[in-house]
């Protein structure tokens, strides 16, 4: 089974609002953040089957990283990457649309 990821839209506003909200502070370690979100991604497109979130939206799965919460659908080739979130937000199923 191949191990690609995909993000939607919403996923790729998440991680640029996340790297300029980190970037006010440090650059450096918004950047790091950046490559690390891609490689997490891969490694989480082989796992495929974590967490289940059906309270948010049907076959949503999610997985911590640090303070924020990946949350992807698995798909044939690997899995697409919904959104990215902080933990500390009230996450409903409105936010996966």
């Amino acid at each position: 089974m191949p191990n690609n990821f995909h993000k939607r839209p919403q996923a790729d506003a998440d991680l640029d609002s996340i790297w300029s909200y980190i970037a006010l502070d440090n650059v450096g370690a918004a950047n790091h953040l950046s490559s690390g979100s891609v490689e997490y991604s891969r490694c989480l497109s082989k796992i495929r089957w974590q967490a289940a979130r059906p309270d948010l939206q049907r076959g949503l799965r999610s997985f911590p990283v640090g303070s924020y919460l990946v949350f992807y659908v698995p798909v044939s080739d690997g899995i697409e990457i919904v959104r990215v979130m902080s933990g500390r937000q009230d996450i409903d199923a409105d936010d996966m649309i």
